[in-house]
């Protein structure tokens, strides 16, 4: 009943760094839309060194299940804990890198005038940044349910990015002059549009740490 105990404790320690590193991710997309609404070419050098807070902690919790492993090697239901942890650090630290990205292409067009304001770009990282913050909480609380509703939100984003999309290539063949920023628009739209897809593969995993089952959501 001890070693369980002991077990328990690394396992909740592991899970809410996890959970911190998925704060630190949020709050990354979050400022580097920021900076790019707002051309703050400080707030966007920011993202991008402090996204090694982001790799540390992913290194870190990689260690820390790779520890585990070794000395409790888990089975079972712990085990497929253990995977999907793996996992959702790859998944997260990737979306890290999409704010870096962003944050990137926000110091090579913030001197510019920007061709239409920036309105639905904004809105694909609010609604992709509540999908990882529901997500979370459905990690943490192993809500299978939660996981597959959340999933279902990718294609919001997914038609925000069609419509900027749409947009953007009809300001392509008006204004060739600006084709440099309208191309780095769509990368930044791109990545959006991957962060999401990033949290529905976390909701992939979530369900398969809840029941043992590999599912494809949101096809």
């Amino acid at each position: 009943m001890v070693q369980r105990h002991h077990y328990s404790d690394k396992i909740s320690d592991i899970d809410r760094k996890i959970l911190m590193m998925g704060t630190y991710v949020e709050e990354s997309i979050q400022k580097c839309i920021n900076a790019l609404v707002k051309k703050d070419k400080e707030l966007a050098a920011k993202i991008i060194k402090e996204d090694e807070l982001i790799n540390d902690l992913e290194i870190a919790i990689q260690d820390d299940l790779t520890l585990l492993i070794a000395t409790e090697q888990p089975v079972a239901g712990d085990l497929r804990h253990v995977i999907t942890s793996l996992k959702i650090v790859t998944q997260l630290e990737r979306m890290g890198d999409h704010a870096v990205h962003i944050a990137k292409t926000t110091l090579d067009i913030a001197d510019q005038q920007y061709i239409k304001p920036l309105i639905d770009l904004p809105k694909m990282a609010a609604i992709g940044v509540q999908m990882l913050h529901d997500a979370l909480s459905a990690f943490s609380e192993s809500d299978r349910e939660s996981a597959c509703d959340i999933a279902r939100e990718d294609d919001r984003v997914d038609q925000l990015r069609d419509q900027i999309n749409r947009e953007l290539v009809t300001y392509m063949f008006e204004d060739v002059q600006n084709l440099p920023q309208i191309t780095s628009l769509l990368f930044i739209s791109r990545w959006l549009e991957r962060f999401a897809d990033h949290v529905t593969n976390i909701c992939e995993w979530i369900v398969y740490d809840c029941t043992g089952e590999h599912v494809e959501l949101n096809l």
